[in-house]
């Protein structure tokens, strides 16, 4: 198998569990009786640790490789999904995400850098970025399917143990089939290791990291508010699993336009795009109940959100110093769980004080605000 389609397998792997996990914690802990504040301390625990480790993760890549955090972080998010099963309460769910959040920060760095690593030139790496962004989709798709499905036929914990098989399988591989994971970079003559904040004084760089952090609070809160809103209006399981499934689809049929997409316009432009068509996607959703519309929504912003994170991992990339890429990737993520633990507490409190139909409105106008300051970039 050649290394490029070595590393989407894997990635399409932990990507499902990382996305059935999503809907697993929040409906779960519906189950559980939970309130939606508590529900988004749950969620905002996923990212809480990745939070201080994704700049040490980040060097850690750049220094010794890919193959280690690949394997530790595969064993570790496959033992997160193992611990509902044994411990089917709310405090089960919260070392599962932390586990879940702290292993996956490891793997989904050691990937994003193998994915770049494997492109000669900043035209490859954007193509490669577009097709690991289009598989990771695929298992973003798969993910919330089976959750759903599982819920409705083993159970919460049944459903658990069901997506804990395709992480198990990226362990499998990147542990004993898959060693071709390249080795570090060299590293930019003179520069100096741990002055990660100083990358800050890219502008590129500052800018991406901004608009890339209101991208992911569109995506997190559809992911935490969508599964809330369409349970709260009388849907099952299994349609919250299809609907939100969908943002995947779209996402994966966007993402694999991306290298003509970028003959068209520059990856700024079509990021400032995504956002601003996002925010008007946001603001119609409490206007609907019937799921096939909500489908249809959820379609139209995973073609809107799909498309702006892959975007964003190939500008942090191609504006990186040499040597540096991992580092680069990890201060993005550290921007990116940022977003990932606060949004979910604040906005949690948010849907329980305001109702959850209206947060919809609040990040149609930050997605709104972050396309204005992402045009302003773009036409400099």
């Amino acid at each position: 198998m050649k290394p490029i389609a070595a590393a989407l397998a894997v990635a399409v792997c932990n990507m499902v569990a990382m996305r059935s996990s999503r809907v697993l914690l929040s409906l779960f802990a519906l189950d559980l009786g939970t309130s939606v504040s508590v529900i988004g301390m749950l969620v905002a625990s996923i990212s809480l640790f990745p939070l201080f480790l994704s700049i040490y993760a980040g060097r850690l890549t750049d220094r010794l490789g890919l193959r280690r955090p690949l394997v530790l972080g595969s064993a570790g998010v496959t033992l997160a999904m193992v611990v509902p099963w044994f411990m089917p309460t709310l405090q089960g769910l919260f070392i599962s995400a932390a586990l879940l959040g702290t292993s996956n920060i490891f793997f989904a760095l050691a990937m994003q850098h193998w994915i770049g690593l494997l492109g000669n030139n900043a035209t490859e790496r954007t193509r490669n970025f577009g097709n690991y962004a289009t598989c990771v989709s695929i298992g973003a798709f798969i993910g919330p399917v089976i959750a759903g499905f599982g819920i409705d036929s083993v159970g919460h914990a049944g459903a658990y143990l069901i997506c804990m098989i395709f992480p198990l399988a990226a362990f499998i591989a990147v542990a004993f089939f898959v060693r071709n994971q390249p080795g570090p970079e060299a590293r930019e003559e003179g520069a100096v290791p741990g002055r990660a904040m100083d990358l800050l004084r890219v502008p590129e760089l500052r800018r991406i990291l901004i608009t890339g952090g209101v991208l992911l609070t569109g995506i997190d809160l559809f992911e935490f508010y969508m599964p809330v809103y369409t349970r709260s209006i009388g849907h099952s399981a299994s349609v919250v699993g299809m609907i939100v499934g969908m943002y995947s689809v779209a996402a994966f049929a966007v993402r694999s336009a991306i290298p003509r997409l970028v003959r068209w316009k520059t990856e700024e432009q079509l990021l400032t795009r995504c956002l601003a068509f996002g925010a008007l996607g946001y603001l119609l959703v409490p206007f609907l109940e019937n799921p096939w519309l909500l489908g249809a929504m959820a379609f139209t912003l995973g073609m809107c959100m799909g498309c702006g994170q892959p975007l964003t991992m190939s500008i942090i990339y191609n504006r990186s110093p040499a040597g540096r890429a991992g580092e680069a990737l990890g201060l993005r993520l550290t921007s990116n769980n940022i977003t990932h633990t606060s949004v979910p507490m604040i906005f949690g409190g948010l849907g329980a004080a305001i109702g959850v139909g209206s947060v919809f409105w609040i990040i149609a106008v930050l997605l709104g605000a972050g396309a204005m300051y992402s045009g302003v970039g773009a036409r400099k």
